[in-house]
């Protein structure tokens, strides 16, 4: 699939995660093979405001292209500033989110709630689309709940206005992460518009990817919490898709040896006291399935200091 200049493949992303996919996730990401990276999501008027931390969360410094920026908001004239200060900050690619389920985002008018008011949806991204020369996406859910999906009607209206890509989570607002992903959804919006259609939920190994395209048509897939940990499995979809063959899982050491080099990343961008606290869930992720995890778990929580956690993480790795 192609998107702005941008030629693709049949793309495997890795998700915006809130909380998650901070720049040293992002290099870690693309440091073992995955091309395709998010920001948090970033509210649109914390960006104009000028916000320290969100500043910090919009520095796209030293990243490869296409380095795509998603924010998130309720209002069509700041949704729009905001993108246009995205672009200055080097973003190639704006997306809206229009699928987070948190209450605080909810309460707001943001994220899912705009499931519910489909005209602001679609200004929203009207307004933004106008408001840059470079491809506007956006990530939505099914509906609300499943006595009201919406998504074929947004996602026809979403193309009419400019959108050039949309990521189905197919899921309803109030399924939250619980369920299963109702992938006949992502084929019915995949038939209804003619832009590309990314397929999410429930990819949680390169076969689900396989499938996921075959049942749907999709023109790519979108991978979140499955690669918490694991961001390996980037790659080896993408990998898996273009090859149909699956390369073997990382090894304990080479886990271990990514999760000291994400360590290292946290740090170097957030400090010692937040860079150890972000990190401890991370190596948790990271050392999920491993022998004696719950054992490593409790340690890794317990850890006061840059030379605990690696200390924990180094005896992991034998």
């Amino acid at each position: 699939m192609k998107l702005g200049h941008y030629e693709l493949g049949v793309p495997v992303f890795m998700a915006p995660l809130a909380g998650v996919t901070d720049k040293a996730f992002r290099e870690t990401v693309r440091s073992v093979g995955g091309d395709y990276v998010w920001t948090e999501m970033i509210s649109d008027k914390a960006l104009t405001y000028q916000n320290s931390r969100t500043l910090q969360m919009l520095d796209l410094s030293g990243e490869g292209e296409p380095r795509i920026v998603q924010l998130f908001g309720n209002d069509p004239e700041t949704m729009a500033q905001a993108a246009e200060l995205a672009v200055t900050c080097n973003a190639n690619i704006i997306d809206i989110n229009m699928g987070c389920p948190a209450p605080k985002i909810i309460k707001n008018g943001e994220g899912s709630a705009l499931l519910k008011d489909l005209p602001r949806a679609q200004a929203i991204a009207s307004a933004v689309v106008r408001s840059v020369n470079i491809p506007v996406t956006v990530k939505i859910r099914l509906g609300w709940n499943d006595r009201e999906i919406v998504a074929l009607e947004l996602a026809k209206g979403l193309e009419s206005v400019g959108v050039q890509m949309i990521t189905v989570h197919a899921r309803t607002r109030e399924q939250f992460y619980s369920g299963h992903a109702d992938w006949e959804w992502i084929r019915r919006v995949k038939k209804a518009v003619s832009i590309p259609v990314i397929g999410n939920g429930d990819v949680l190994m390169p076969e689900d990817a396989g499938r996921l395209i075959e049942q749907t048509e999709c023109d790519g897939v979108m991978i979140g919490r499955g690669a918490l940990g694991n961001p390996w499995l980037i790659p080896r979809t993408q990998f898996f898709l273009k090859h149909g063959q699956i390369l073997p899982e990382p090894s304990i050491e080479e886990r271990i040896q990514v999760a000291l080099k994400h360590f290292e990343r946290v740090l170097h961008y957030k400090g010692e006291r937040i860079g150890l606290n972000e990190m401890r869930k991370h190596a948790v992720w990271y050392i999920k399935g491993i022998s004696k995890a719950a054992k490593v778990r409790d340690e890794i929580m317990q850890t006061r200091s840059v030379e605990e956690m690696q200390a924990v993480l180094t005896r992991v790795s034998g």
